[in-house]
């Protein structure tokens, strides 16, 4: 059963906190008695101890550390907190999501990000934490969905549509050290090969030389630099027909191929992901377009766009605000199933 819902509003908040701070801290307490739900939904004991976590940081992710420790530290350094913090090994969590990296005069990474508006943490962080400047959509409260640092690497995840899951971290903390430590794409696709992930993604990656990749990640076999320049939520193939059926994700690909010839313009391309099939009204299957994000190296910039409406921030000038968005005509399907409770992944 359907029922379609004239309107819903979200919010979006632009925070501006160079390292883990009383504005971080307030997100944390908002977002936590969620995700520490979610997070031991199956069991204190189905996660990782802080020592197993802290080992694979120290391991895979060294440079890390200092910013995870601060973090930790921020949000009361409990041991819950400090396992769920690292991100490794958490429960497994879908979405659905488009990618497209423009090519040209301009480069660019344009993407749209597919769940349902319930379980978005709706944060905007711009951040120095380790003396580079960083402007990223934020998930786990401190990894990165999408994002730019001041060198003008850009890069964006998907699902990348199959249920293998394996030992290693959730991707928004593989891409929140890429952001810190990385300029340029091939430092960036050197990081991706090298961290262990515990899902299969597709990252979108450009730099401001015009440099890009699309990476497939997977917990079970090595990462592989693909020459494509579209990303949904499948890989080479569809395997797991239900989602890819429910997130339209063979149709998006399609549409949004149709969008990049040679000569296609960041315009002409973000109409097209302002339009159905690649901008979806199914908030109720957890995979609605929240918003559209482009991303511009050339000035390490990026805007957040809806029908209507587009918000503008940088590295070099990033404003807080608060922001009320409304999504309109969305279904909602009482029945459909939750992978994901509390909150989101793309």
């Amino acid at each position: 059963m359907k029922i379609l819902q004239d309107a819903m509003d979200f919010k979006f908040e632009a925070i501006n906190e160079d390292v883990p701070g009383p504005k971080w801290r307030r997100v944390f307490e908002r977002h936590w008695p969620v995700y520490s739900d979610w997070f031991v939904r199956e069991g204190v004991r189905s996660r990782p101890t802080h020592s197993v976590s802290l080992n694979a940081l120290r391991t895979h992710m060294p440079k890390l550390l200092p910013t995870y420790e601060a973090i930790v530290e921020t949000a009361g350094g409990g041991d819950l907190e400090a396992r769920f913090l690292s991100m490794w090994c958490p429960p497994f969590y879908v979405g659905g999501c488009s990618q497209a990296i423009v090519t040209g005069a301009e480069p660019s990474l344009i993407r749209n990000y597919d769940y349902s508006p319930r379980l978005l943490e709706g944060t905007w962080l711009a951040s120095r934490f380790n003396g580079k400047r960083v402007v990223a959509v934020v998930d786990c409260l401190w990894g990165v969905l999408d994002g730019i640092n001041e060198d003008g690497l850009a890069v964006s995840l998907a699902f990348g549509g199959r249920t293998a899951v394996g030992q290693g971290f959730g991707m928004p903390v593989v891409l929140r050290y890429v952001l810190e430590f990385a300029n340029t794409t091939a430092a960036a696709v050197a990081m991706l090969r090298d961290i262990p992930v515990h899902m299969s993604y597709s990252i979108a990656v450009i730099d401001r030389q015009g440099n890009y990749a699309t990476v497939y990640v997977n917990p079970e076999r090595p990462a592989e630099v693909v020459e494509r320049r579209v990303s949904t939520n499948h890989q080479h193939g569809v395997e797991w027909a239900w989602h890819a059926e429910t997130t339209k994700s063979v149709e998006r690909e399609a549409a949004v191929e149709k969008l990049l010839p040679a000569s296609a313009s960041i315009k002409e391309v973000l109409s097209g992901f302002q339009r159905p099939p690649v901008y979806q009204t199914h908030y109720g299957l957890d995979c609605g377009t929240l918003y559209t994000a482009v991303y511009r190296p050339l000035d390490a910039s990026v805007e957040l766009v809806w029908p209507g409406s587009l918000w503008r921030q940088s590295c070099a000038d990033f404003q807080e605000e608060v922001r009320t968005i409304r999504f309109n005509g969305g279904e909602f399907a009482g029945l459909a199933p939750t992978f994901r409770q509390g909150t989101v992944s793309s």
